[in-house]
């Protein structure tokens, strides 16, 4: 009398329906990831390999320590770059370490108040 009655339910046939219906989020959220993380930084590693193994003298790099200088000379066999940091201060750095090559064939884009004085 203190104790009611449990009803059991019928079986729900719990097949292979259920079973994508619990993994259908992961997979989801995995082709998230995958657009959203994963691919766009495998294109800047790409684009950084290719940048980095263009390095050549003249070149105006910056270290993974901030150190902004140009290339000086390139070993292609040790994998280093020596750059001149300031006149007459080398220093030898891993290639892999560079962040930024700027290749000094690029044009320097002109500063806001040069086209102003062009335009009169």
């Amino acid at each position: 009398m203190f104790i009611s009655t449990a009803w059991a339910q019928a079986a729900g046939g719990g097949g292979a329906e259920s079973m994508f219906g619990a993994i259908l989020p992961f997979i989801l959220i995995f082709v998230v990831f995958y657009f959203l993380l994963i691919r766009p930084q495998q294109k800047r590693v790409k684009e950084h390999r290719q940048a980095v193994s263009g390095v050549r003298r003249g070149d105006r790099v910056t270290t993974g320590g901030g150190i902004v200088g140009t290339v000086a000379r390139v070993d292609d066999q040790a994998d280093e770059v020596l750059v001149e940091i300031a006149e007459g201060v080398k220093v030898r750095v891993r290639r892999q370490t560079l962040m930024d090559v700027q290749s000094k064939s690029e044009p320097v884009a002109p500063a806001a108040n040069d086209s102003d004085k062009k335009k009169k």
